[in-house]
């Protein structure tokens, strides 16, 4: 999965030029496959979670949740085809979609569950769609070796918890959410994410390398917070994983879901860097 998800990054900055210093090499329309690898993985995603919030008598209107996650994932590639404020279009999009659902709720269910039903509905296509949006954003507006590094700082920071909480684990992080997570496995998730950050940092000139270890130590926490969100919603469907479809994960969810809340968080970090200079 590694190979192919950096053959693929690296194939996509390929063809739009941004894997040039030159900005005169560039595209005028920035990260089409990425754009398009997570509007796939927002399909068997969002089937997952609907499975989850069927286990609560939730019911996820997959018609709706999936078409509008993927638009609204994808929201930052169609704004380089589309000319329209970000702003105002978002606010049109939602409303739109808040009207699909209830119209959806009417027709097939009644008023049986209407709040439950439209709010699990809002939630999906929220968490998947746009969190998942910034990774689109962070390709397009800051390049191919930036979602690179932030992909890589926060996966290792799980192969670092993960292997620092096995060899070393004996005090609890999260134990009422998730009882394998230790702080001893956090201090391994900040070694590993920082090693990976000032690596990336210093031979692709992301950004200084006091940043770097900045981000790192950072986003090793924040990787952690969303792996204990899906942890949260998993503990609450009373399911260990969210599907048996990757083996040694899980499901897609099990895989993105440390990435989910982080990639906001590291758009602005890195707004800030670029800024800074």
């Amino acid at each position: 999965m590694t190979l192919c998800f950096i053959s693929l990054v690296v194939f996509d900055g390929w063809l739009d030029g941004s894997l040039t210093q030159s900005t005169e090499d560039d595209k005028p329309v920035q990260g089409i496959i990425i754009s398009v690898l997570v509007a796939l993985l927002a399909i068997p995603a969002q089937l997952e979670l609907s499975k989850l919030a069927a286990a609560k008598n939730l019911r996820i209107f997959l018609p709706i949740s999936i078409a509008a996650c993927i638009l609204l994932a994808t929201w930052r590639f169609w704004q380089q085809l589309i000319a329209f404020p970000s702003g105002a279009g978002l606010l049109i999009f939602s409303s739109f979609v808040l009207f699909a659902l209830i119209l959806y709720q009417y027709n097939r269910y009644g008023v049986s569950g209407i709040l439950a039903n439209c709010g699990v509905n809002c939630f999906s296509i929220w968490y998947l769609g746009l969190l998942s949006s910034f990774c689109v954003t962070i390709r397009i507006e800051f390049g191919t070796w930036a979602l690179l590094m932030f992909v890589f700082v926060i996966k290792c920071s799980d192969i670092g918890a993960y292997t620092f909480g096995k060899l070393f684990g004996k005090h609890k992080f999260s134990p009422k959410v998730s009882p394998g997570k230790t702080w001893e496995g956090m201090a391994g998730a900040c070694v590993l994410a920082v090693i990976v950050a000032v690596g990336f940092a210093l031979s692709c000139g992301i950004m200084a390398w006091w940043s770097a270890v900045v981000f790192g130590l950072a986003f090793a926490f924040i990787g952690q917070m969303g792996d204990l969100t899906e942890s949260m919603i998993k503990r609450d469907a009373e399911q260990k994983d969210s599907a048996q479809k990757v083996p040694g994960f899980g499901g897609v969810l099990d895989i993105i879901d440390s990435l989910l809340i982080a990639a906001p968080v590291a758009y602005v970090f890195l707004t800030l860097s670029f800024d800074g200079g």
